[in-house]
């Protein structure tokens, strides 16, 4: 939606929590890495129709954030980009974080089995039918395969 919308959605999502990452409670001043919020999008997934139906944005603290993406963050320490001392930081206050609000963790592995199993069952759509569908309006992918899309993300 570009840049503007994209400034415009993230103030207000941070307004709207009075500048508190919604899954820690800790206000931006206060936290851990960073003294900022970041935003995050959140999607409803529609693994078998192949659907990304964007729901909201939520603001998050730097840890917070970077803990739930644990693909990226172990890419980072495997490339050199973080330090193992930052890494097992996120890790650990991720995991309070879960264990506060009575949350089991799921692990990557656990998360890659659940999606090969769907695979096998046939229950993800191919890539050529994946849409992103924000405000009821469908649109397909920039990137003409999965191949594409790593070589872009560099993964």
């Amino acid at each position: 939606m570009g840049q503007v919308w994209w400034d415009a959605e993230r103030k207000k999502a941070y307004a709207k929590n009075a500048y508190h990452c919604e899954a820690c409670g800790v206000h931006k001043f206060d936290a851990k890495g960073r003294q900022w919020l970041e935003a995050h999008e959140v999607y409803d997934i529609d693994y078998k129709r192949g659907r990304m139906t964007f729901v909201r944005i939520v603001p998050l603290c730097h840890f917070c954030h970077n803990y739930i993406h644990d693909g990226r963050l172990n890419a980072l320490i495997d490339q050199g980009k973080l330090s193992q001392r930052k890494f097992t930081a996120i890790i650990q206050h991720g995991d309070a974080v879960l264990a506060k609000n009575g949350i089991s963790k799921t692990t990557y592995n656990n998360r890659e089995y659940s999606m090969g199993q769907l695979m096998l069952e046939g229950g993800v759509a191919p890539w050529k039918d994946w849409r992103l569908v924000f405000n009821g309006k469908e649109y397909p992918s920039k990137f003409k395969t999965e191949e594409d899309w790593e070589k872009y993300y560099g993964v």
